[in-house]
């Protein structure tokens, strides 16, 4: 049986006339890290309050270790939260704030000093204690941040989009970090974010967020290979859709039979770029003929535009060596496991 040490039941939350969450419900596990993913406005931050008791649900419960907290103040909730703008005391050296929570909660020095010393070790901030948030680096000030949250091992730790303010370099680096620091403690993340490639490299599993609601939850590899909705595969990645029928139990697109996909067959096929191939041959099962639009270097590999019938366009990123040209005839094709219907 699963430790679930985080569970949302039927939340609902409106602003006004504004239906902000529209009865969601999330179940996290002890360990786990769990990334809140959806365009803005879509209700990740609104779901965040709620947990961290900084908003009231208009119906529905919030349990925490198996005790429903849901009428619970902030402080009364053993939770901690990490914000993109740090939210450190410009007063207070490293050391003081890491240390802030223990303090105002009466613990002994000895025990503030040992504890604060065990949480800067962690965020790799040794020897950092005795200066000021002012002579710090961003990422450092975001390490700073995560300590002061992690201090007092809080059941489940929310970080509202806390990488936002960094570079791109020093973002990756943070993902990685946090990670590890995650794992390290054990503690559940939820985590916010609105950028794909950061929900992917980073967690356990992703609950992508629309207009209100949860429309799948999965792991990584569960949503980016096996989207349920077009919505998820459009907002997760780039994607290819091709208007498809069913004839007689056969997949068809333009007139030519394609090998079958996964899932229930529909009016859509959905295939990512990176499983697309082409060719000045036809392979085995597969007949598209197509006409090389564009091919330009993006990032490590080559996206190719390739035009069907019908005007249709799919588009593949792969490493290759092969040399055509635009304007040149090419055949299209994808391994059948790598494409899927979807609605």
């Amino acid at each position: 049986m699963f430790d679930i040490v985080l569970q949302l039941n039927k939340i609902k939350k409106s602003f006004g006339a504004t239906e902000v969450l529209r009865g969601i419900d999330l179940s996290v596990e002890r360990s786990e890290f769990v990334t809140l993913l959806g365009p803005s406005g879509c209700g990740k931050t609104t779901t965040l309050r709620i947990i961290g008791g900084l908003t009231d649900v208009d119906e529905g419960q919030v349990i925490l270790n198996g005790e429903d907290v849901t009428a619970l103040p902030p402080n009364k909730r053993n939770v901690n939260t990490v914000f993109q703008n740090y939210a450190l005391f410009p007063h207070m050296n490293v050391e003081a704030n890491v240390g802030y929570g223990m303090k105002i909660r009466g613990k002994k020095k000895s025990e503030i000093a040992e504890r604060v010393e065990k949480m800067l070790a962690l965020v790799q901030l040794e020897g950092y204690g005795k200066r000021r948030p002012e002579e710090l680096s961003g990422g450092q000030r975001q390490r700073v941040a995560i300590a002061r949250a992690l201090v007092l091992s809080p059941d489940v730790l929310l970080l509202d989009e806390p990488l936002g303010a960094l570079d791109l370099k020093l973002r990756r680096e943070m993902q990685s970090e946090l990670k590890s620091i995650q794992k390290s403690t054990g503690i559940a993340f939820v985590y916010i974010t609105h950028d794909q490639d950061e929900a992917l490299a980073m967690s356990d599993r992703i609950a992508v967020m629309q207009d209100g609601h949860f429309v799948e939850i999965g792991t990584p590899d569960e949503v980016y290979s096996n989207p349920k909705t077009r919505f998820v595969a459009e907002f997760i990645g780039f994607s290819n859709f091709l208007p498809v029928k069913n004839e007689n139990g056969k997949t068809v697109f333009g007139g030519q039979i394609i090998p079958d996909a996964k899932g229930e067959p529909s009016e859509t096929l959905f295939i990512r770029p990176e499983n697309v191939r082409f060719g000045r041959n036809a392979e085995e099962g597969f007949a598209l003929n197509g006409r090389l639009c564009e091919r330009n270097y993006v990032g490590g590999v080559m996206r190719t535009s390739i035009e069907l019938k019908g005007g249709i366009k799919i588009v593949s990123s792969r490493i290759d060596d092969v040399e055509l040209c635009p304007g040149d005839s090419v055949f299209v094709s994808w391994r059948p496991e790598n494409a899927g219907f979807i609605r």
